[in-house]
């Protein structure tokens, strides 16, 4: 565990993307922080089946939230990018039904879990900070269902990529034209309840198509209004989001 970086310095809050707090909350939630967490991909950050006593914000990396049959099979219900509460869903202070696990190397700032009692308490503005994002998480996992229950496999992959894209750029992480793109052809198959083989063909015909490009692990789209379409994406109003 490492030492935190104070709030006031933490790289994302100056990012057009993120809700900006008064000093006096941004100290109080600097307080309320217990270390900072470097780990490396492929780790777990909770397990599923345990019960965890910390929050985390993913400072830095990319990770996803997942739950498994008996079998091993796997469903991605969310990809997290920097900014995402990690250990908020479910039910407080049970064992978690979902895992994490890191696709990145990662840096998370880790919170108490009893310390939402405290925000809760003395910071009503805080409180609906993180209502904000838990619905915003509902929402996401809302959009997925649509996407595995009635959209096709292209409709998919392409509501998909867009939505990475978009978050990945309200993040900060765009730079020339591309967002990085850590995930494997399997991490999108397992998000969308596809195929590995079914989800390389869609990608090869997206990409024969001038829609998207995927190399070095970063994603670049080609006309973004087009792939939107493909995807039947509802474009819904950019909003800054909170960060604890």
């Amino acid at each position: 565990m490492n030492a935190p970086i104070p709030c006031l310095a933490c790289p994302l809050r100056p990012l057009p993307g993120f809700k900006q707090l008064p000093p006096e909350i941004l100290a109080s939630i600097s307080a309320q922080k217990t270390g900072q967490l470097r780990l490396p991909a492929g780790a777990v950050i909770l397990a599923e089946g345990e019960a965890s006593d910390r929050l985390f914000t993913l400072l830095s990396g990319w990770a996803f939230r997942f739950m498994t049959l008996s079998d091993g099979r796997r469903q991605i219900l969310n990809i997290l990018l920097p900014g995402d509460l990690i250990g908020l869903q479910g039910e407080l202070m049970a064992a978690s039904t979902h895992g994490v696990e890191t696709l990145t190397d990662v840096s998370l700032c880790v919170f108490a879990r009893d310390s939402l009692w405290t925000f809760y308490r003395d910071h009503p503005s805080l409180a609906l900070d993180v209502t904000w994002l838990a619905a915003h998480e509902e929402r996401i996992v809302d959009e997925a269902v649509l996407s595995v229950g009635r959209r096709t496999a292209l409709e998919r992959i392409a509501a998909l990529l867009v939505h990475i894209h978009k978050r990945a750029t309200g993040a900060g992480l765009a730079r020339e034209g591309s967002v990085p793109f850590p995930l494997t052809q399997i991490h999108v198959a397992d998000a969308l309840g596809l195929s590995p083989v079914h989800t390389n063909r869609v990608l090869q015909r997206l990409r024969r198509n001038g829609l998207v490009r995927l190399e070095g692990g970063r994603l670049a789209i080609g006309d973004l209004s087009a792939l939107q379409r493909v995807a039947r994406y509802w474009e819904q109003p950019t909003q800054q989001r909170p960060l604890l």
